[in-house]
C-alpha cells in the first residue's frame, strides 16, 4: 500500500485525511509540523508527502524547498484559497501539484494517485530514459541522478516534477503539445479554466536550461497551441 505522509498543523485535517486515505486502501502517517516531519522521515519511508504551506515555525514553502532538494519524493502542496502567490511559489520551489483548501477529500484522493502512477519509474528509474544519457541543445541529461549540464560545465539537480515535463518534451521534440496534453502526460489530470500549472513548470525549467530564459530558445511557444522543444534529441548512452 502507498504509504502518505500528511503534514499540516490543524488536527481535524490532519486526523480526517489520514482516516480517509486508509478507508481508500493507502497507509497514511500525520505530522504536525516540520519537526515531525524531519523525525517520521527519518524513521520511515513514505510514498508521497501532503503538505500545508501554512505552519508555524518552518512554513511549507521551505520544507518543500529543502526535501525536494535532498530527496525524489513527490509532494502535494495544500493552499489557501486564492492564495495564488503560494500555488506558483510552491511549483517553483518543487511541488508536483496543489489543492487549495478547503478540498474535497476524493479530490486529494485523486491527485495522490495520478502523482503516485508517474512517480515510481521518475523517482527510481529515471522514467522512459532510465539508464541512457541524453543530449539536446548543446546540454546533456543524465536521466537516472535527473541532473542536467549546461554547455559551460554547471550541473543543475532538476526536481522530479523538472525532470518529468523535460522527458515528456524530450520524447517528443518539435512537436507543438497544448497546456491540456502537457498536464495530463505529466500530472495525469485534467486542466482547469484558470489553471497556470504547466506554464509556472514551464518558467521554472527555462530557468534552469535556457541561456536567456526571457528569451527562450530551447523551450518554444507555439502561438494558440502550446510548447514545443525546438532541439535534437540524441540518446547516447
Amino acid at each position: 500500500m502507498p504509504h502518505i505522509l500528511i503534514v499540516d498543523d490543524h488536527r481535524q485535517i490532519r486526523d480526517s485525511v489520514t482516516r480517509f486515505l486508509e478507508r481508500n486502501g493507502m497507509r497514511a502517517t500525520a505530522a504536525k509540523d516540520a519537526h515531525d516531519m524531519d523525525a517520521r522521515l527519518a524513521s520511515g519511508h513514505y510514498d508521497l508527502m501532503v503538505l500545508d504551506v501554512m505552519m508555524p515555525g518552518e512554513d511549507g514553502l521551505s520544507v518543500c524547498r529543502r526535501i525536494s532538494a535532498e530527496k525524489r519524493l513527490p509532494i502535494i502542496m495544500l493552499t489557501a484559497l486564492g492564495q495564488d502567490t503560494d500555488r506558483i511559489v510552491g511549483l517553483e520551489v518543487g511541488a508536483d501539484d496543489y489543492l487549495p483548501k478547503p478540498f474535497n477529500p476524493r479530490e486529494l484522493l485523486a491527485r495522490i494517485k495520478a502523482v503516485l502512477r508517474r512517480a515510481p519509474q521518475a523517482q527510481t528509474e529515471g522514467g522512459p530514459l532510465a539508464g541512457h544519457t541524453v543530449r539536446f541543445a548543446g546540454l546533456t541529461l543524465e536521466a537516472d541522478a535527473h541532473v542536467l549540464t549546461r554547455a559551460d560545465g554547471n550541473r543543475v539537480q532538476l526536481t522530479t516534477a523538472d525532470f518529468r515535463l523535460l522527458s515528456v518534451l524530450l520524447a517528443r521534440p518539435r512537436t507543438a503539445l497544448s497546456r491540456e496534453q502537457l498536464l495530463d502526460l505529466t500530472a495525469g489530470r485534467a486542466a482547469g479554466p484558470l489553471d497556470r500549472t504547466i506554464d509556472n513548470q514551464i518558467s521554472r525549467l527555462r530557468r534552469k536550461i535556457e541561456a536567456d530564459a526571457l528569451r527562450p530558445a530551447i523551450i518554444a511557444t507555439v502561438r494558440n497551441r502550446g510548447y514545443s522543444l525546438n532541439a535534437d534529441v540524441e540518446v547516447v548512452a
